[in-house]
């Protein structure tokens, strides 16, 4: 069987740093972030199923927060505004990061690959929960933005300002049409940026 440099790929996660057109207080890099993701996705889907009577796969759920972008090792972190400009900037680039995870799949052996693509991309005929499930995810990312720019305005740092308004804007959107969102901004949010012994 031939030598597979998927995991070794994913272990450089740690040196794609993120933010980069801002200046942080403490950098983060998408190891960090992809953590942050999955354990925030999977409390989305637990307040889902005890709260809202769903049936949603918490470990799925982290599982495809962890991968969620892994593409972003071979592209880098692009920035949103930019990614964001204008639709075919947005297109362009969408097509860069299926072309960045094709290169991810096609490090697996044959025999792996297909579990990789199921987390990885959301197939065309996905039922309601799956699509709800990467609702959440995408969800989840957006509140780690979030966090990370409460986390360095109490930090001192007023670089974030105008990036905090926005991923909150986006997060309060979410938060109306995904209860599990405003649940958990509710009851989870409030302690982020507070000292361990504030938290303890």
């Amino acid at each position: 069987m031939a030598e597979s440099h998927f995991l070794a790929v994913l272990s450089r996660m740690k040196y794609i740093e993120r933010w980069a057109l801002m200046r942080s207080a403490r950098p983060e890099n998408l190891s960090e972030h992809t953590l942050e993701v999955a354990l925030i996705a999977h409390m989305l889907c637990v307040i889902g199923n005890a709260r809202f009577g769903r049936a949603l796969d918490a470990e799925r759920a982290a599982l495809v927060a962890l991968y969620h972008d892994a593409s972003e090792i071979i592209t880098g972190d692009m920035p949103t505004p930019v990614k964001y400009h204008d639709g075919r900037i947005r297109d362009a680039y969408k097509a860069v990061e299926r072309g960045a995870e094709e290169r991810l799949l096609d490090a697996l052996p044959a025999d792996l690959r297909a579990a990789f693509e199921d987390v990885l991309w959301c197939k065309a005929d996905a039922d309601e929960g799956e699509l709800y499930l990467r609702r959440l995810v995408k969800a989840a990312d957006k509140i780690s933005a979030l966090i990370k720019c409460v986390e360095e305005g109490r930090s001192g740092n007023r670089e974030f300002e105008s990036a905090e308004k926005t991923c909150r804007a986006a997060v309060e959107e979410m938060a109306a049409e995904l209860p599990e969102v405003a649940s958990f901004m509710a009851d989870f949010f409030p302690s982020y940026g507070s000292t361990l012994d504030e938290l303890l």
